[in-house]
């Protein structure tokens, strides 16, 4: 009973992860792609800081749920890179933080820049997050 538990602990684990990278893909190529063709520079650059800012706790949650999953299937190496892939989705949210108060005077603000980092860190906790489903595929 308890190996059954764990074997489909461990396949939803995998299907959570999929669903994570899978958003993770759109998020960070499919949409802004077509948002560059379709929009102007400017609004295409805001539709995918928002985007990005938006999606960025419901993917964590996905990879928190994933990990979750690992560890009830005790696959413990796929349980500990799931959560720092969670911990990363989040981590890019901060990155796009609305902008509060007023900056110091000669100070200015490259929203472009963080955009930029942020699908560059969406990417690389995308590949850490692919890597905690073939963990949990294996069964480490």
């Amino acid at each position: 009973m308890v190996q059954e538990i764990q074997n489909y602990a461990g396949g939803l684990g995998v299907a959570a992860s999929a669903m994570a990278i899978g958003a993770a893909w759109v998020v960070t190529i499919a949409s802004p792609n077509c948002s560059y063709d379709k929009l102007d520079g400017s609004r295409a650059d805001g539709h995918v800081r928002e985007l990005l800012h938006q999606t960025a706790i419901p993917i964590a949650c996905m990879m928190l749920a994933a990990g979750a999953l690992f560890a009830l299937a005790t696959s413990w190496v796929a349980c500990a890179t799931a959560l720092l892939a969670a911990f990363g989705f989040y981590a890019t949210r901060m990155m796009l933080a609305p902008k509060v108060g007023k900056n110091p005077k000669g100070v200015r603000t490259r929203r472009k820049d963080q955009r930029a980092v942020s699908v560059s860190l969406s990417l690389m906790f995308t590949l850490i997050a692919v890597i905690a489903a073939i963990l949990g595929l294996i069964g480490l």
